[in-house]
């Protein structure tokens, strides 16, 4: 059989598995607290594959081959620094997140936030601020678009059109349960791939030598494919671009997609199995961009030409090394990756509406004479309806996007809300003195930041042509193209800002920092 029909058929199985893992997932869905977090519902070892397999996206399968397989060896800093920058993160809040927020029923970031500062504005401004997470949405979308186009030769549209109702499908019908169900059972199939990625890369397999024929033959084609840096470019230039990496995924795994499956947890006493799994699973993963350089090697520069796209460089890496069954099923495995991140920003985007805007904002005004139970099946019924919309403007999006570097797109949703996130969150949980006024300023200055840098509005020529002030704009200027550079700053930033204000402002109530923090640290 030809690709296509070898693809068709493997799509079809992966499709009808995904669904049913929905409906089992639809089966566990008793309440809206169920559909949006899965409280206290899964081991260590199973939401250590979810956790992972959300954390590697469609940025991490085709996004990072494809920044590797443009710029070189100097993206192999980002493969493993980037999960060390999310699970640090997650090791400095997991513990006061998963604990105080099991114990105040939080069922999102925006809402944990809002408890934490004892405060509804912060809560929907992060709520409203997590919205630009749809541009992370989107850049699953596109992935899903190149693998069908690819793998079965869809147009692209049909290709954006199948990946969005797959996904709509089976998250509308279980919510977090099948968010964690699906990213599990995918965790496990991601993870196969990266260990084949890693030993074709090693081997070189395919090239006509070792691995230092691959370097000598990147080498050959652009000498800045190969060291340490690629100075050709903003997002590998210098060692401070390098560093980045680390301090811009710091926030990354306490996002709303992702902060929020600490709760299915069963237990407080797991974290430290669940994080060392999920760590040495998400490191695996982010060897996924080896792929790049490979296909770099192999392939030439073919995927410059008309109609090919860097993108494409894993799944045509596969197409030209392995037999035309087993490229198809590797295909599935990407598809694999793609969902299991889109699904959890489904989830966490539609809690936004249902849960922040709704019931915790909006439901007393709306439905003042409505009893518990009332309340929680309409949050219900709107959390599924707003899974719906959401995946109609992201789509939308995607259909916008669709020509650009998808490790780029995410970044347009990621980098401002890591920025914003810095100051309230995480060094809300190292810190208890972080005030309501401090985490408001720490949100706003850390995103207005980022937003600033990375859409270019800075000029140096307002400060003339020379002096400190040129300087330091010019240079800032240059970060401009970099969202990890800019995302960085941005944190730095958030957290000097909300440190300050908070010193300079009224704590919050000492009997409420005892109730939110407990036993978990001592104060700063």
């Amino acid at each position: 059989m030809s690709l296509i029909a070898w693809s068709w058929l493997f799509l079809v199985l992966y499709i009808g598995a995904m669904l049913a893992i929905g409906v089992l997932g639809q089966r566990r869905v008793q309440h809206a607290d169920d559909f949006a977090t899965a409280r206290g519902s899964y081991g260590p070892v199973f939401l250590a594959f979810a956790f992972a397999a959300t954390t590697a996206s469609g940025a991490t399968f085709l996004g990072g081959p494809g920044l590797a397989y443009e710029w070189g060896t100097a993206t192999i800093w980002g493969n493993f620094l980037y999960p060390i920058g999310v699970y640090f993160g997650v090791m400095i809040s997991m513990r006061l997140i998963a604990t105080s927020g099991n114990r105040f029923g939080n069922r999102s970031i925006p809402e944990y936030l809002g408890d934490r500062y004892q405060s509804d504005g912060i809560r929907v401004i992060v709520s409203i601020f997590s919205l630009v997470l749809f541009f992370y949405l989107a850049g699953q979308l596109v992935s899903g678009l190149v693998m069908f186009e690819v793998m079965l030769g869809m147009p692209p549209i049909w290709a954006l059109i199948v990946t969005s109702s797959v996904l709509t499908i089976y998250v509308f019908m279980g919510g977090a349960h099948a968010d964690i169900l699906t990213d599990g059972a995918q965790g496990v199939m991601m993870l196969v791939l990266a260990v084949v990625v890693i030993f074709l890369f090693v081997f070189a397999v395919g090239m006509d030598g070792n691995l230092g024929a691959l370097l000598d033959n990147l080498e050959q084609q652009d000498e800045n494919l190969v060291g340490p840096l690629n100075t050709t470019t903003p997002l590998y230039h210098s060692w401070w671009s390098i560093a980045c990496i680390v301090l811009a995924h710091i926030p990354l795994g306490l996002l709303p997609h992702l902060g929020n499956k600490l709760w299915a947890l069963k237990g407080t006493d797991q974290q430290k199995s669940f994080i060392k799994l999920a760590f040495t699973f998400g490191i695996t993963l982010g060897m996924l961009g080896l792929a790049g350089l490979l296909a770099r090697g192999l392939l030439g520069d073919v995927l410059y030409n008309e109609g090919s796209n860097p993108n494409e460089s894993l799944p045509m890496l596969f197409i030209e090394l392995f037999p035309t069954w087993l490229a198809a099923l590797i295909g599935v495995g990407i598809l694999a990756a793609i969902m299991s991140t889109a699904d959890g920003l489904v989830v966490s985007s539609s809690q936004i509406i249902a849960n922040d805007l709704y019931r915790r904002t909006f439901a007393d005004k709306l439905t003042p004479n409505a009893t518990q139970e009332e309340r929680d099946r309409y949050e219900l019924l709107i959390g599924r309806v707003a899974t719906v919309v959401v995946m109609v403007l992201c789509t939308a999006m995607a259909w916008a996007l669709v020509e650009r570097n998808i490790a780029l797109i995410v970044w347009i949703g990621v980098g401002g809300m890591m920025a914003a996130f810095a100051g309230p969150l995480v060094l809300g949980a190292l810190w208890k003195g972080v005030t309501k006024a401090g985490a408001y300023s720490g949100l706003i200055a850390g995103f207005a930041t980022f937003c600033i840098l990375h859409a270019e509005l800075l000029n140096p020529a307002w400060f003339g042509d020379s002096g400190p002030l040129y300087i330091v704009v010019a240079w800032l200027a240059g970060e401009g193209p970099n969202p990890t550079s800019c995302a960085a700053i941005g944190e730095g930033v958030g957290v000097v800002v909300t440190y300050f204000v908070s010193r300079a402002t009224a704590p919050l109530p000492e009997e409420h920092l005892e109730a939110m923090f407990g036993d978990t640290q001592e104060a700063a």
